[in-house]
């Protein structure tokens, strides 16, 4: 049975990097190699389906990850990050610090990437923790969850514009039905998360590499305006192509140019050019010194680049070995509530093969034959499905390892932190959507 195969490749891996304690990057391809042999993938095709797996999700994640990374570096090295840091403690006060983290990763999260965000956000979430001594998570998670919730939840994300297209739903009445979920789920959990006691045991140090351990005078930080406006750049940028796209129709050279211009990659790139230069030679730091902060991020960024592509390619070799075409048959004919059939199928997509938009996309293609006849609103189906597919965050989600590699934590405490609280707000996200339903 396939998804028993998908249970014991899961506890295997879990062995190798717990007890062996294997180098995840090196675990998760091996626990590939031997799914894809149990599944039948032709042998001579192994290697090219695990460098589609490495390839896609590298591809993905590289430019946003490591171009974020450095922009987050030179921030710290120069004192902006602190400067951030020290307005949101000042502002919101040592007490409020999680509801600063919570309303800054919200504002920012609704419309970029969860993987942009986190990168922009998380060496303010570090300088925090290294200026007031809080536990990490204390600090970083409730980061973390309100930018899952924004991310997985709602348009213009990837996984539901793409299922909103599939139902014929209005992505901006979904966005907006979804906003009533999303902000409560998420501050809610946000806010709970940190204080469970298993939580709360765990006390993870910052990775080294990924930010300044130097603590600036007031003299030596940049001003408030340059460090929040450099920050700022690519929120704003992004933020404007998706707006645009959502607003706007039509074919032009203006709007192509918004479009490239807003995309993750050369937003990041164009910021940290201006980064480069507003903490470089204005503040009168040398080039070098600039360049010297790129390579420390670049240094730190590359074993979790790794185990990222590797969980590309675990992914990868369960969608070639049939597993969704498997859940596809095994779903079929399902008489119940098409809502809940449709957050179940997102649901086991996404334990099965770990991507959540892959998860969203063949969730949509099964429930789309039953929305014709249901009644339903089609904005409440996409809401369904993407709530189901941030579920059950485990090792087989690239974003697993992104998760766990920042905060520095163990296999076993990245998924007593992430996959629970991915899965309680799958369930809040599905109670959302019915009651929705129930008024609407």
């Amino acid at each position: 049975m396939p998804l028993v195969v998908v249970g014991i490749s899961v506890v295997i891996l879990l062995f190798l990097m717990t007890k062996l304690k294997l180098n995840g990057f090196i675990a998760l391809l091996l626990v590939a190699v031997g799914v894809a042999l149990v599944r039948g993938v032709e042998v001579e095709k192994i290697p090219d389906v695990l460098g589609e797996g490495v390839g896609g999700q590298i591809g993905d994640t590289m430019l946003v990850v490591g171009l974020g990374a450095m922009v987050g570096r030179v921030m710290g090295d120069c004192g902006a990050a602190q400067r951030i840091a020290n307005t949101l403690i000042d502002t919101f006060g040592l007490r409020w610090v999680q509801v600063a983290m919570v309303v800054t990763a919200m504002l920012i999260g609704v419309t970029m990437f969860y993987e942009v965000a986190f990168v922009i956000i998380v060496p303010v979430a570090f300088t925090i923790v290294r200026v007031t001594r809080k536990n990490l998570l204390w600090v970083g998670l409730p980061m973390s969850i309100a930018l899952s919730t924004m991310h997985s939840f709602l348009p213009p994300h990837p996984g539901p514009t793409a299922v909103a297209s599939t139902f014929h739903a209005s992505v901006g009445l979904t966005l907006f039905y979804g906003l009533f979920i999303a902000v409560p789920a998420g501050a809610l959990i946000a806010l709970v998360w940190p204080r469970l006691p298993f939580v709360r045991r765990m006390d993870p140090e910052i990775p080294k590499g990924l930010v300044s351990e130097r603590t600036f005078t007031e003299e030596e930080m940049p001003g408030l305006g340059w460090s929040l406006s450099v920050a700022l750049v690519p929120v704003v940028l992004i933020a404007g192509a998706a707006v645009t796209d959502m607003a706007v129709s039509g074919d032009s050279p203006a709007l192509h140019a918004i479009a490239f211009i807003g995309s993750a990659p050369i937003a990041l790139l164009l910021t940290l050019l201006l980064a480069a230069w507003a903490f470089g030679p204005r503040i009168g730091r040398s080039l070098a010194e600039v360049s010297a902060s790129c390579n420390s991020a670049a240094q730190a960024m590359a074993m979790i680049l790794l185990v990222i592509g590797a969980g590309g390619a675990f992914k990868e070799v369960l969608v070639e070995g049939g597993i969704s075409d498997y859940i596809k048959d095994l779903t079929d004919g399902w008489s119940i509530s098409p809502i809940i059939l449709a957050w179940l199928i997102a649901v086991v997509l996404r334990v099965a093969l770990g991507s959540a938009t892959v998860a969203v996309v063949t969730a949509a293609g099964v429930v789309q034959p039953l929305l014709e006849n249901s009644g339903v609103h089609p904005e409440l189906m996409v809401l369904a499905v993407s709530c189901g597919s941030i579920a059950f965050s485990h090792v087989n989600d690239p974003g697993f390892w992104m998760f766990k590699e920042y905060f520095n934590l163990s296999v076993i405490d990245a998924i007593k932190a992430r996959t629970t609280y991915t899965t309680v707000l799958a369930v809040l996200g599905l109670g959302g959507v019915l009651a929705i339903e129930a008024i609407i």
